[in-house]
C-alpha cells in the first residue's frame, strides 16, 4: 500500500474528504518526525512503538574493491510492533483439506 491508497482508505473508513485524509496523514507523519527528532518515543497501544537509537561506528567492507572502510555512528529509527498489530499479522491459516482421488 502507497501514500495515496492509504488515504483512500482512511477516508472511505473515517467517511471524510480525502483532503481531510490527507492532511489528518501529513500531520501524523510530522509529528511523529518532530518527536523522533527530539529524542523522544511514541507507543500506539496494541499497534506498536518508535524510537531512535545510536549505531555505533564500524569498520565494513567495500563490495567493489574489499577494502575495509569506516562507516560513520548515526541515529537510527526502531519500530517495534505491539500485541494486537503482531497477533493480527500472526493469525494462524487454517490447513485446506486434500480430497483423496
Amino acid at each position: 500500500m502507497n501514500k495515496t491508497q492509504l488515504i483512500d482508505a482512511i477516508a472511505g473508513d473515517a467517511g471524510i474528504s480525502k483532503a481531510a485524509a490527507k492532511s489528518a496523514l501529513e500531520s501524523f507523519l510530522k509529528n511523529v518526525g518532530e518527536t523522533l527528532t527530539k529524542g523522544d518515543k511514541i507507543s500506539l497501544v496494541g499497534f506498536g512503538s518508535w524510537s531512535v537509537s545510536e549505531r555505533a561506528e564500524r569498520e565494513g567492507r567495500n563490495p567493489q574493491t574489499g577494502k575495509t572502510i569506516k562507516i560513520a555512528a548515526k541515529k537510527v529509527v526502531k519500530f517495534k510492533a505491539g500485541a494486537d498489530l503482531d497477533g493480527s499479522v500472526n493469525t494462524p491459516v487454517k490447513a485446506t483439506a486434500k480430497k483423496k482421488k
